[in-house]
């Protein structure tokens, strides 16, 4: 069974920053696709950033492009979100989610973590 669990949500100031981390058992990490999405009050899920198998290609929402940075470490079996320069509207609930294809589309994903909260105050 494929489980995925996110931490480091939390309440920052505009212009601080954050470390989302996702930890994933049940699958041969390396093989697969990682990504994060967000959610937001009323609003659709949206694409944040995904990254490939190994690490070398990586693919950011131009809102958060230049502030967010996806890594993986295939060792720990974890990939994380690196949050820098935090908006009012970066403010969701952010999903770690895992598939095997190298897209922005969240249908596409096969499994996801319950999401951990992301509030930036202004």
């Amino acid at each position: 069974q494929v489980q995925l669990v996110e931490s480091g949500g939390g309440l920052v100031q505009a212009g601080g920053s954050l470390k989302l981390s996702c930890a994933v058992s049940g699958r041969t990490f390396s093989t697969f696709i990682m990504g994060w999405f967000r959610q937001a009050p009323g609003k659709e899920r949206e694409f944040v950033a995904a990254i490939d198998g190994i690490g070398g290609r990586t693919r950011y929402a131009e809102s958060v492009k230049g502030r967010f940075t996806i890594s993986r470490d295939n060792a720990k079996n974890t990939v994380s979100l690196q949050m820098n320069t935090l908006k009012p509207e970066d403010t969701a609930v952010y999903h770690c989610t895992t598939g095997r294809y190298f897209t922005q589309a969240a249908n596409e994903y096969e499994y996801w973590g319950q999401g951990t909260q992301v509030t930036v105050s202004s």
